[in-house]
């Protein structure tokens, strides 16, 4: 085989390798949009990585989002947490590290937020209580409308943040603190 053909045939092999992995390629065309936030609170790093479904139309959480199973928000690959250093949510402590980030919807009170170990993870199917770094209780609340699912940090001081996830009319803030 020449180096020509030799050199086409890797880069097919690794365009397919980034398929398979769920990772597509640069400008390739996807109804739930990447996206990336990222936010120095203090010394510590917190990037947040996903893609962003529209609600278009349907019905999100009691619809397509179902009450009292785990769910993963976002679409595609799971949404991923990185954080340079433990952050302090609520009296737990999340180890920095990388995570894939679950919810558990609640219609009648405080939903389940879980912080997995698989920080590869697709969206489906989740990966489980044995890889469960952090579960915490997140009361929602009502917020203005927004058609496109999105990751924001309303409050973000050198000392603590609110990392808020929004879909629809609910916004879910867990507010933690760098260790």
């Amino acid at each position: 085989m020449n180096a020509s053909l030799r050199a086409a045939a890797a880069v097919l092999a690794l365009a397919l390798a980034a398929e398979a992995c769920g990772r597509v390629p640069s400008g390739a065309r996807r109804k739930s949009q990447p996206a990336m936030l990222v936010q120095r609170i203090g010394g510590t790093e917190l990037t947040v990585r996903y893609n962003r479904p529209s609600a278009r139309g349907r019905r999100l959480f009691g619809g397509i989002v179902p009450w009292d199973s785990v769910w993963c928000p976002g679409a595609d690959e799971a949404t991923q947490l990185r954080t340079t250093s433990d952050l302090a949510i609520g009296s737990a402590v999340l180890p920095g590290g990388a995570y894939t980030l679950w919810m558990v919807p609640d219609s009648a009170g405080a939903w389940t937020v879980i912080f997995s170990r698989a920080a590869d993870a697709y969206h489906v199917p989740y990966p489980g209580t044995r890889r469960d770094a952090l579960r915490v209780r997140i009361h929602p609340r009502a917020a203005p409308y927004v058609e496109t699912l999105e990751y924001a940090l309303p409050v973000a001081t050198p000392d603590s943040a609110v990392l808020e996830m929004r879909w629809g009319d609910v916004a879910v803030p867990i507010p933690f603190r760098p260790r």
